[in-house]
């Protein structure tokens, strides 16, 4: 009977994350689906479990063990192991809030480009990335081809504006072909950040963005030069327009994009501080 509350509680648990919409915290809302069918899946593995556990009762009381036990099938310190830790997983999930990602995650764990990445070029290990970096999950030439055609999207807007729908795939073409785009307008949108290394009125502006599941979100954006010298606190939101251009960032030895901001102003924390990779 135990494994029905456990299979009931992870579909009503998957049904809660769906409705109050925090199901878009742990992954890409284009996968929704398969969470969905994970939770019909768990309601219907539930009521079969159901099914069968009232029929063996019925079968129990009518026949006895004909002359053999299975004592040892299951000890009772495994069924406290296995139980013990799915019920764990239900109770933190029901009980503990759902953390929204800020900059305190930025300077835990720092970001990088992924050719510095520690964890070699395996493409589903946990990074935080400055830049997007979704090459990992094409073959060489279908990225080329992908990336080609969203180039082509953006390569003649002019400013070039950003929003939660294609962030993350104009970050990454920023990244991939910054000469092509030197000298463009741009506006987009994030929270501030201010690093040890980046002095006078440089910060940077950044976005969580999830690739395809938690498991593969980063922080992404660029590094923005204010018009003046201000005290921007760590995780307030701006909207900035300016030109791109590209400056020397010391840690990575190499010159990255960046924004000479020409006019900024103070937004509102969006509803949804995560952005996604759209296909």
């Amino acid at each position: 009977m135990f494994r029905v509350f456990i299979l009931f509680g992870f579909g009503f648990y998957l049904m809660q994350l769906h409705i109050s919409g925090d199901i878009s915290k742990y992954i890409n809302m284009k996968y929704a689906y398969l969470s969905f069918s994970a939770m019909i899946a768990a309601f219907l593995l539930a009521i079969i479990q159901l099914i069968m556990v009232f029929r063996d009762e019925d079968i129990g009381a009518k026949t006895e063990h004909m002359g053999h036990t299975h004592d040892g099938e299951n000890t009772i310190w495994k069924k406290i192991m296995v139980y013990g830790l799915l019920s764990y997983a239900l109770i933190a999930g029901f009980l503990f809030p759902v953390a929204t990602l800020d900059s305190t995650i930025v300077s835990a764990k720092g970001f990088h480009f992924p050719k510095n990445n520690a964890a070699g070029d395996d493409p589903y290990a946990q990074n935080q990335f400055l830049r997007p970096d979704t090459s990992g999950y094409f073959g060489e030439t279908d990225y080329e081809k992908m990336m080609a055609k969203e180039k082509a999207e953006i390569i003649d807007q002019n400013p070039i504006k950003v929003n939660d729908s294609n962030y993350l795939m104009t970050m990454e073409i920023l990244y991939n072909y910054p000469g092509e785009f030197t000298g463009k307008q741009i506006e987009f949108t994030g929270f501030v950040y201010n690093d040890d290394v980046t002095k006078d009125n440089n910060l940077f502006l950044f976005r969580f963005g999830i690739i395809h599941c938690v498991a593969d979100s980063g922080v992404f954006g660029m590094l923005v030069q204010m018009p003046e010298k201000t005290d921007l606190k760590n995780d307030t939101w701006l909207t900035v327009k300016g030109t791109i251009t590209q400056e020397y960032y010391s840690p990575f030895k190499m010159n990255i994009p960046s924004v000479q901001v020409e006019s900024y102003k103070e937004v509102a924390k969006p509803k949804s501080v995560y952005v996604y990779r759209k296909y």
